[in-house]
């Protein structure tokens, strides 16, 4: 049974506050981390910041649980679960598929080329979710951009500075001689706003409802026990 509380009815804006102060805190948690030298397992200064244990990264499927359950209270929940979950799988699948595709194609023999092309795969991912649950899709995406502007906008000041941390750091293939505004745009300012705020909306889709379904798994088993 759809649980409904229209009362509850949520707005944007209000759901997603708290989690987009959070959020801007782990973000300057994680650059004083790495200003400062603090743990490398917890604070990791390389390229891309790979499994650094504080990021901001871990945080969509976590808010895409929460934001699901909220406005499935509220009433705002998918039309339809099984499509809803259907639509989130097959995106994985969209990912899973292009990437093997991209390796077979050799397009990270190219800087630009390879950017471009996983761009354009989480992008594609991103709306295949949007006819399953186009309210947790337009949270998703209002708390993507809340999340990764401010990581944008202190992206250039380092690589300005040249900091020394995972928001300045730069690939091995990056072209030699790049300027401040190539390794901005193609480092900083498009990834953010594109690939990060596109893997914010998977992630937290995919996680959000399963999540949900799960939640009504286990209510609809209790029930008839």
């Amino acid at each position: 049974m759809t649980e409904i509380n229209p009362a509850e009815r949520l707005s944007i804006p209000r759901l997603i506050a708290a989690p987009a102060v959070i959020t801007l805190g782990v973000t300057i948690l994680r650059l004083v981390g790495e200003l400062e030298h603090w743990s490398r397992t917890w604070f990791n200064p390389e390229a891309g910041g790979p499994w650094s244990v504080v990021g901001i990264t871990w945080l969509p499927p976590v808010f895409g649980v929460y934001f699901a359950l909220r406005l499935a209270r509220a009433g705002e929940g998918p039309k339809s679960i099984g499509r809803a979950v259907g639509l989130v799988l097959l995106a994985v699948v969209v990912i899973c598929g292009l990437s093997y595709l991209g390796g077979a194609l050799h397009v990270e023999r190219s800087f630009q080329g390879r950017l471009l092309y996983f761009w354009a795969i989480i992008v594609i991912a991103a709306l295949i979710t949007l006819r399953g649950w186009p309210k947790l899709f337009k949270t998703m995406l209002a708390y993507g951009y809340l999340a990764h502007i401010p990581v944008a906008a202190l992206m250039f000041f380092a690589f300005q500075g040249d900091w020394h941390t995972h928001y300045d750091a730069l690939p091995p293939d990056m072209p030699a001689g790049a300027g401040l505004w190539f390794r901005y745009l193609w480092l900083g300012f498009v990834p953010q706003l594109i690939f990060w705020v596109g893997f914010t909306i998977v992630a937290g889709m995919l996680f959000g409802t399963l999540g949900l379904a799960l939640t009504r798994l286990l209510r609809r088993n209790a029930h008839a026990v």
